[in-house]
């Protein structure tokens, strides 16, 4: 929720992301894999003027809406992940 809180701003470069965090980029590279796969944020790659490659992320239009059913679905498939996650 940091992370779509911080982006709702515009565009960040990952560094700048990551600072404004207090997040290492490792880590937030895996949670912005997995709310680009979600469909929530998207990334794009640029080019600098220097020739380096400068990769930003925004939001990507979404609207979520939670009940009871979504809750107990995304539980039941976290267990059945076995690893805590609800999965994409």
């Amino acid at each position: 929720m940091r992370v779509v809180a911080e982006l709702s701003g515009g565009r960040v470069h990952v560094s700048e992301l990551a600072r404004r965090l207090g997040m290492s980029r490792p880590l937030l590279y895996m949670h912005l894999d997995r709310l680009e796969k979600a469909g929530l944020v998207t990334g794009q790659l640029e080019l600098s003027e220097d020739g380096k490659a400068m990769k930003y992320y925004a939001l990507a239009p979404f609207d979520v809406q939670v009940n009871a059913e979504t809750i107990t679905q995304a539980v039941r498939q976290a267990a059945a992940n076995g690893d805590g996650s609800a999965g994409q």
